[in-house]
């Protein structure tokens, strides 16, 4: 039987650093463009577009500018929205041989505080967004910054058009240190944090090597091209969102950024946007706003008539189901979806209409991708294979093939910085590197995650429930917006429970009088149902409701300690 796992479909880009992919691509695609900008400008929006040449421009100029502030080598901050300053400033960083910490702009002050006394960068740069908090910050002294740089033009600090422009003036004048730094493969090039809040999360230490290994892996799977437009939804803080971009920019492919989720289908069409990289919550939302559309058309039977059509002969799809696409832009061709899994449906129903969408699976530590698809091999609800020169392994296996997933590979992240009793626990002696996740493997070599190891419910009766598995079948519901499924302590066993945040909208389209308890009610009558097609171990026996989101990380994890808190404590 042929290996699927090494079927791959493109040549393989091999590189061990960022400077060298960056500088491949622009000598590639020199003036093709690289981030579509929007402003308003006396209430007209004016659209700019960067070059690769520009980019690079900007980019070694400002590295020039940082150099000369005297933060060659050093330890640099940066916090944001995404936009064009934040990865111009991640490039100079990393093109310079320095040192690139990423910050949550949704931590609160404190958090944010607490991130930069543990990194300690030398310098920071933020937007007008973040200025006053970086200000408050800077009047308390705890921290040893030396730089503080604002993105925007602020009388208080230096900015990057400054910076940016003392370096073009040195580079002009023939300071070329910058431009010429060699770069150290190995060494730690990257600080990134794990999800959570600052004072759990752990510092990850990436080196380009972690990252551009990745990268190149991507390449050989996945079906990406130089006249894609992207849209930037991923945080930049977060790995999948900074190795997405830099993935992204390596095709010379464009980025534009969004602005919102509100404004999805207007800027997906705005932009002709093409491909792009996201989370379930974000996929699943554009997929019931569709649903939702055919639905309302009175459409669902003809399309799902016409999709077993279609599966026959997968290239008319696209002519098919133009009204459907058109819907998202027209143009939308390719997603990848990671950070959480997907709902199986919702991958089945884009591939279905001509919308291909790659599932893969990673972790900071991974830099962060581990196993994906790729363009020709998929599989409901699978996450594909291990890329190139990454090994998998199944710790501690069940009856059912379910262990711990672990790897091997040049993506693996060095440790964690100044915590070496938690590096230890995720190394084995052997050096495989334990991801916290359960997985099996099927006969064909696809990887299936079950669940987090912490997650799971073990019974009394030794039976092992995974909550994932029971949030998507809750999810599906019309009237649920998000779940959350957990063990409910009772006398010396637990009770399988679920909390759920009802969908506002669905209740006040279809039942505008209903109280809490009658929405109660109702989807507890719906639970039930869903129970029916479980064995009766997994039954859920527990339901609380409301209205409130959940507490989230900004990859949109539910932060499952911190509404157990909330449940203990009510």
């Amino acid at each position: 039987m042929k290996d699927k796992s090494k079927d791959y479909l493109f040549e393989y880009p091999d590189f061990s650093n960022i400077k060298d992919i960056m500088y491949d691509t622009l000598e590639k695609y020199p003036d093709n463009t690289a981030f579509i900008l929007k402003n308003k400008i006396n209430n007209e929006i004016k659209y700019t577009n960067i070059s690769f040449k520009e980019l690079f421009e900007d980019v070694n100029n400002f590295g020039a500018g940082l150099y000369n502030l005297g933060l060659k080598y050093k330890r640099i901050a940066i916090i944001s929205k995404n936009r064009y300053e934040w990865i111009a400033s991640y490039l100079s960083i990393l093109l310079g041989n320095m040192v690139a910490v990423p910050l949550d702009k949704g931590l609160t002050e404190n958090e944010i505080e607490n991130s930069i006394i543990r990194s300690k960068p030398d310098a920071i740069i933020f937007d007008n967004g973040l200025a006053d908090v970086i200000s408050k910050i800077k009047e308390k002294k705890n921290v040893n910054i030396e730089n503080y740089i604002c993105m925007e033009e602020n009388k208080d600090y230096i900015t990057f058009s400054e910076i940016k422009e003392k370096g073009k003036t040195l580079r002009q004048n023939g300071y070329l240190e910058f431009d010429n730094a060699k770069i150290d493969d190995d060494k730690m090039s990257v600080l990134c944090f794990t999800s959570g809040t600052s004072s759990k999360s752990k510092i990850v230490m990436l080196s380009q090597r972690n990252i551009a290994s990745n990268i190149c892996a991507m390449h050989i799977v996945e079906d990406f091209k130089s006249t894609d437009v992207n849209l930037a939804f991923l945080p930049f803080h977060h790995t999948f969102g900074s190795t997405g971009i830099l993935f992204i920019l390596s095709y010379g492919a464009a980025t534009a950024f969004p602005d919102g989720l509100r404004y999805i289908a207007q800027n997906l069409k705005e932009y002709g946007v093409s491909v792009f990289i996201g989370v379930p919550a974000l996929i699943e939302t554009m997929h019931k706003r569709i649903i939702k559309e055919v639905e309302k058309q009175g459409k669902t039977k003809i399309v799902n008539i016409v999709k077993k059509v279609t599966n026959l002969i997968p290239f008319v799809k696209r002519k098919v189901f133009k009204s459907i696409i058109d819907q998202l832009g027209g143009k939308l061709r390719l997603i990848i979806s990671g950070a959480a899994p997907l709902d199986k449906d919702v991958w089945k129903d884009f591939n279905e209409l001509g919308i291909k969408i790659i599932q893969g699976y990673g972790l900071t530590e991974g830099a962060p991708v581990v196993v994906a698809e790729n363009a020709k091999y998929g599989k409901k609800g699978s996450i594909g294979f291990p890329l190139k020169g990454i090994q998998i392994k199944i710790f501690n296996k069940n009856e059912l093939g379910i262990g711990e997933l672990a790897f091997k590979g040049p993506n693996a992240m060095l440790g964690y910085y100044e915590d070496e009793e938690a590096t230890k626990e995720v190394f084995t002696e052997d050096g495989w590197l334990l991801t916290g996740d359960l997985a099996y493997i099927d006969k064909d070599g696809f990887v299936f995650i079950t669940g987090r190891k912490k997650n799971v419910i073990v019974l009394k009766n030794g039976k092992n429930i995974y909550p994932e598995e029971l949030e998507m079948l809750v999810n599906k519901l019309p009237l649920v917006k998000e779940s959350m499924v957990f063990g409910m302590p009772k006398e010396d066993d637990l009770v399988v429970s679920v909390k759920v945040q009802y969908n506002e909208e669905y209740f006040k389209e279809n039942y505008p009088d209903a109280d809490e308890r009658t929405i109660t009610n109702m989807i507890w009558e719906k639970i039930k149902e869903i129970n029916q097609t479980l064995p009766t171990y997994k039954y859920i026996k527990n339901l609380i409701a409301t209205k409130d989101e959940f507490v989230k990380t900004t990859t949109a994890k539910i932060k499952r300690y911190e509404e157990m808190k909330k449940i203990r404590y009510a």
